[in-house]
């Protein structure tokens, strides 16, 4: 049995960072819906870090599900 270990070692790193790529946008968006403040005057920027939010949120969805793409097909 004959072991690849650098192509190994690459999917390895693009598994890292692709993990803690997508960890940080969720939590961007879970910091983007917990800076809501109801009540405040204006209320403009409430509106944009929801919005920010569910960029993120849609973005995490997106990589999620051309990841069980690439697996099935």
């Amino acid at each position: 049995m004959n072991i690849d270990w650098a192509a190994l070692a690459s999917v390895f790193g693009v598994s890292l960072v692709i993990t803690v790529a997508l960890v940080g946008l969720f939590t961007l968006g879970i910091t983007g819906l917990a800076r809501q403040t109801p009540g405040a005057q204006g209320g403009g920027g409430g509106v944009l870090a929801r919005t920010g939010a569910y960029a993120c949120f849609a973005l995490c969805a997106a990589a999620v599900a051309y990841g069980i793409y690439l697996i099935v097909a």
